[in-house]
């Protein structure tokens, strides 16, 4: 008995040894036509593994290039499909460029560090309203990534931080809305527990 660790790799594991060991007897073929023929019946078998992908788009375009594939792009037939080349195959993509922006307090995030930006753009009460939205909005961020409540003031100095002092404000000048935390959830969920 030959164990299976003694014979080749396989190429494509899913498909199994039989299906490889199909492959390459097909590219033992001789004849083109008998060759062609015995890769068609190769397919319906690799189809006939996994039948709920038959509905998927491309599928038996997927089993010509896997067949491909598993022969080592060495079968000579008429593919009905143009299938993938060798050199294709292990081509690597290109990389994707990434912004290497420095963001100063990173729970707050890039975009409201962009906003700070804008501020010098407005005037009078919309200047304000815009100082009001952001500051509000930092006491939300602030809150979704720390489990204390924040003071005012903490927020309101880091936007001063931010602008590099250009908005200077007191927590005795702009009131921040109240930002509700998820203590109350731990605290319910945590009664549910002693409950049961």
């Amino acid at each position: 008995m030959e164990y299976t660790t003694k014979q080749g790799r396989i190429i494509l594991p899913e498909y199994g040894r039989n299906v490889q060991q199909m492959v390459e007897y097909a590219c033992t073929i001789e004849d083109r036509k008998e060759r062609t023929r015995c890769a068609k019946s190769i397919i319906a078998t690799m189809g006939n593994l996994f039948p709920y992908l038959r509905d998927v788009n491309d599928f038996k375009h997927k089993l010509w290039d896997h067949l491909a594939i598993m022969s080592d792009f060495k079968l000579d037939i008429d593919y009905p499909y143009d299938v993938y080349k060798s050199e294709k195959l292990h081509t690597v993509p290109e990389k994707v460029p990434y912004q290497n922006s420095h963001i100063k307090y990173m729970h707050y995030g890039a975009n409201l560090q962009n906003m700070m930006e804008q501020i010098n753009n407005y005037e009078g009460e919309q200047r304000d309203a815009l100082i009001k939205l952001i500051a509000n909005q930092m006491k939300k961020s602030y809150n979704t990534w720390n489990k204390d409540n924040v003071e005012d003031q903490k927020i309101l100095d880091d936007l001063c931080d931010m602008t590099n002092g250009k908005v200077s404000l007191n927590a005795e000048n702009l009131k921040l809305t109240e930002v509700k935390t998820n203590n109350n959830f731990n605290q319910r969920k945590n009664n549910q527990k002693r409950k049961k």
